[in-house]
């Protein structure tokens, strides 16, 4: 699997946009995602975009961050958020969408983000599923969707890793040098 960074307008990622959006108005009966983004919210160091390409180069999965901080919409400083986390049918079950969603963490951290969000639905139980067993719980609704009934809302703080305690010199016995 080779993962690239790209643009959120990359046509990969818009044919790959349209077939999310064509399933979430299916599932929902509706016209898709309406959350509005474009491309420069994707762009580091306040976002990242992210396609998977298989063996033969078929772009196969997307992800992206996004950088939100306090509004009216119920974000928090220091969120990022997640957006168009996407396997097309014929790959998934291999992995894909927790390789995109560890990567897109790490950057999200590296970026000095201190909470990972995401919303997704009701209708949507493999990513409720994917999402809980990454360590997401559940948390006040934000967005677009924050006051919709199948809208469901999920966090992870971003922590830091725990610093390497630190070495002591030592002896030429191997005893610690105060």
């Amino acid at each position: 699997m080779d993962i690239r960074h790209a643009s959120f307008g990359d046509p990969d990622a818009v044919r790959l946009n349209d077939r999310v959006q064509r399933e979430y108005a299916e599932r929902y009966d509706d016209e898709g995602d309406l959350t509005p983004l474009d491309p420069g919210m994707f762009e580091p160091p306040r976002g990242l975009y992210l396609i998977a390409y298989d063996g033969t180069g078929t772009p196969v999965a997307t992800g992206g961050w996004r950088a939100k901080d306090a509004d009216g919409c119920g974000y928090r400083d220091g969120d990022a958020e997640i957006k168009r986390m996407y396997v097309v049918p014929e790959a998934r079950g291999r992995g894909l969408s927790r390789t995109l969603l560890a990567a897109l963490e790490d950057d999200a951290r590296a970026a000095g983000r201190t909470r990972m969000v995401l919303e997704t639905g009701t209708k949507q139980p493999e990513a409720v599923a994917l999402y809980e067993s990454s360590g997401y719980e559940p948390c006040e609704k934000f967005g677009y969707y924050r006051f919709h009934e199948e809208s469901r809302c999920y966090a992870k703080p971003l922590a830091r890793p725990a610093a390497a305690p630190a070495v002591r010199p030592a002896d030429a016995e191997g005893a610690p040098v105060a």
